[in-house]
């Protein structure tokens, strides 16, 4: 194994006993490149051939005030995939907050958590204080990777093979990018929305295979919202408007606080994909509010939206937490109640029909990426520790038979967000793996596994040794060797 390491950073982060800056969530610091990793159990399988992306929220600077788990600088992992050998490098997105932090050697914003008048300088997105992070997410369109940040920041650039950081999308609008930009292998379309505190509240947008803004239109709303995620057919594009969001005095006064507005219910806007403000459909829904969507896909006269139902949107604070007690609350899946979930929108009636696929408590999940816009059978998902934001295990739901299968991690040990990877030449859609990064508070080290996406209770089928132990963190990706460019 040959490991090279980056030049160290600025950074003024003290050792913290806060929940999500120790333990699993303990930042890491520096930058490797390792050609090759070496193997602890299993063989890795010679029919993978592709590029893993995680996402992390790995704050650098001393927090200026109440440090949220969100809060964090953008930290990309990534594992290469090829002929049986597996390399590894990580490297934090370097947005513009970022650089200006490094110049100044602190911090420079507030947090999520923080009052106004927190940070030294103005912030960007959404919450109008916040630093532009890019830590949300991760995609890979047209050969880029493009790490994105839930408030609405810009779009920032990276190689996807070698992580060198390419700037800021030239592509990118005044009211920036939400996470979860939706990619169209077949056309090579990119799709994406934003949101923020002034009218029309939220723009949708399509990027093609060039790089190049083709599509740009407003969403109008009835005020500042909060919507995560969006999806795709391949017809349509879905939008949210969920009755969770701002409080409107508390915004008046520049004080970012999120509620439940009772009466409202969840509304879903469903767009042709160059579609304009006037062709927009409308659907109402019960109350609930939703991180993520698992697929979408249209079945003659429905289009069918796949996610996770909240039974539970404003959680009462875990008070066992004391100081943290709200914090910890809504980061913790079994506070919300958050469940496989379906909704059945008719073009022809107007109607919208919803049904519960699962009585478990999961949320991030995948589905075989071939199968994405089309009728899927299969979800991935990740299970979590109660009290705390961290994936304990995985369940393989069946929306056929209601079939499921479970593999829970042994205690201490976490994984992440894990794509699912379709086999070389496989030919049902259950044929694959999963793959993740594990983190091992039981001996201080880290892991990347593969798990056989058929049968998840078996746990990990190969196991390789990363150089350090990596921070917890939220969204990944899978791309395909072919699809690099």
């Amino acid at each position: 194994m040959q490991l090279t390491r980056e030049a160290p950073l600025k950074y003024s982060l003290d050792p913290s006993n806060h929940p999500y800056l120790s333990g699993a969530w303990t930042p890491l610091h520096e930058e490797v490149t390792v050609d090759k990793l070496e193997l602890i159990e299993g063989e890795v399988p010679a029919d993978i051939d592709g590029i893993y992306l995680r996402n992390t929220e790995n704050p650098v600077h001393q927090p200026l005030g109440r440090y949220h788990p969100f809060d964090g600088d953008a930290m990309i992992h990534q594992v290469d995939i090829q002929g049986g050998k597996v390399s590894y490098r990580n490297r934090f997105v370097r947005t513009h907050c970022f650089e200006a932090e490094q110049i100044a050697g602190e911090s420079l914003w507030g947090g999520l958590m923080d009052p106004p008048g927190t940070s030294k300088r103005p912030g960007f997105g959404a919450h109008q204080g916040l630093k532009d992070t890019g830590s949300t997410d991760i995609v890979v369109h047209a050969g880029v990777a493009y790490a994105t940040f839930y408030q609405c920041g810009e779009a920032w650039m990276l190689d996807p093979v070698t992580l060198e950081n390419l700037g800021k999308a030239p592509w990118g609008p005044l009211d920036g990018v939400s996470a979860h930009p939706k990619v169209d292998e077949a056309t090579g379309e990119l799709m994406f929305f934003n949101y923020s505190v002034h009218a029309p509240f939220m723009h949708y947008g399509v990027v093609d295979r060039a790089g190049k803004l083709v599509h740009y239109v407003p969403i109008a709303l009835p005020g500042p919202r909060l919507p995560h995620d969006m999806a795709i057919t391949r017809n349509w594009s879905i939008l949210n408007d969920m009755p969770l969001f701002w409080d409107v005095e508390a915004l008046k006064r520049n004080i970012h606080a999120a509620r439940l507005h009772d009466g409202l219910p969840s509304r879903f806007a469903l767009i042709p994909r160059y579609g304009q403000p006037e062709e927009i459909r409308w659907f109402e829904a019960e109350p609930t509010y939703v991180l993520h969507w698992t697929n979408a896909y249209e079945d003659g006269d429905e289009v069918v939206l796949e996610g996770y139902h909240q039974s539970c949107p404003m959680p009462e604070p875990l008070q066992e937490f004391g100081r943290y007690a709200h914090m910890m609350a809504y980061v913790d899946e079994h506070s919300f109640q958050c469940r496989l979930h379906r909704w059945r929108f008719n073009l022809k009636t107007g109607d919208c029909r919803e049904e519960r696929l699962s009585d478990r408590i999961v949320e991030f999940g995948m589905i075989n990426p071939r199968f994405a816009m089309e009728k899927s059978r299969y979800v991935w998902s990740t299970t979590s520790r109660p009290g705390w934001f961290l994936f304990n295990g995985y369940l393989r739901h069946d929306t056929e038979t209601g079939e499921e299968q479970v593999y829970r991690l042994p205690e201490g040990v976490y994984a992440s967000e894990s794509p699912m990877v379709p086999r070389k030449g496989a030919t049902v859609e259950d044929d694959g793996y999963l793959v993740t990064f594990l983190i091992d508070e039981n001996n201080g080290r880290s892991e990347f596994a593969i798990l056989d996406a058929s049968d998840v209770a078996k746990g990990p089928i190969c196991r390789l040794a990363l150089p350090h132990k990596i921070s917890s963190g939220v969204h990944s990706t899978w791309v395909e060797r072919e699809m690099l460019g």
